[in-house]
């Protein structure tokens, strides 16, 4: 048992949980009711399992870096409880896996998003943008925020604009989510010589750019309700949740105290979840309303 949970640290539960939740969400969004079970079933376990797998590599690639680094320093394989050898033939094995489940259970054109995510994720971003720019978390963002049109492929075989916009959305969240963590742990970053943000440019110029990234993500996150995709449900959730990303976004320039970052960090969670949260209760209770008007409206 104490073997597995190493294992299972490899793959970043915590993580890889809000991805999947987030494609969970793109799924049922994808159609009026309950999505198809296969879709559903083995959607989702391909999808986890690609994520856990690009997570192992960047267990692999990072293993100098987590040593020097307090928040990485327990990880499996920092510590010696996995060795590299059995880290790669598990994240290879996953990864293998994931494709062939996708490829034959659900469809090609998910499994190979995927694989696109997955190689993303683990060799441009981990392998390179980390260690290459301090935009790394800009670029490399787009892996990360693939999970929503992985989830609406799984079910429809067919890419979408309403699943591109939840793309969109999570791409413009990921940096000030990230750079909210960077701020506190940039002295880790600095000793293991990442290039993040604060460490770079600094930690007034990090909190601006925080700040500049939430307004663009407070105006992105209601584009689904401006363009029809959604409706009032999604609309005001959206609102409340982006003018509670804005507080913490202009309180971080002075913030009250060290650990103020990572309450930014913890919100910015939240805020995900929560928001895609709408997007669901919207479509679930916004569609049937919005259904039984039109069919008062040709009665009448």
């Amino acid at each position: 048992m104490s073997l597995a949970r190493e294992y299972l640290q490899l793959t970043k539960p915590r993580v890889v949980a809000l991805l999947v939740f987030c494609a969970v969400i793109g799924m049922f969004l994808a159609v009026p009711g309950i999505p198809p079970w296969r879709a559903l079933v083995f959607g989702t376990l391909g999808i986890w399992m690609a994520s856990g797998s690009a997570a192992a590599f960047n267990h692999l690639i990072d293993e100098r870096i987590d040593k020097l680094m307090a928040r990485t320093a327990r990880r499996p394989l920092a510590t010696g409880k996995l060795n590299a050898h059995q880290v790669l033939i598990f994240a290879v094995v996953l990864g293998i896996l994931s494709m062939v489940i996708l490829g034959m259970l659900v469809n090609m054109l998910t499994a190979v998003l995927t694989f696109g995510g997955l190689i993303g994720y683990a060799l441009v971003y981990t392998a390179y943008l980390k260690r290459a720019t301090p935009q790394n978390i800009v670029i490399g963002g787009l892996a990360g925020a693939i999970p929503p049109v992985l989830g609406w492929t799984a079910v429809t075989g067919a890419l979408h604009p309403f699943a591109l916009q939840m793309c969109l959305i999570i791409f413009v969240w990921t940096p000030p989510h990230f750079w909210a963590l960077a701020i506190f742990r940039r002295d880790d970053y600095a000793r293991a010589q990442i290039p993040m943000l604060p460490v770079t440019h600094g930690v007034r110029y990090t909190r601006w750019q925080i700040l500049l990234y939430t307004i663009l993500l407070v105006i992105v996150s209601l584009l689904p309700a401006i363009t029809g995709y959604s409706g009032l449900i999604y609309f005001g959730g959206a609102a409340v949740l982006g003018v509670g990303f804005l507080y913490y976004a202009i309180r971080l320039m002075n913030p009250p105290d060290e650990f103020f970052a990572m309450r930014v960090f913890k919100y910015s969670i939240i805020y995900l979840m929560a928001l895609f949260a709408f997007l669901l209760a919207d479509h679930w209770l916004m569609g049937p309303l919005a259904q039984q008007g039109a069919a008062l409206h040709q009665a009448a």
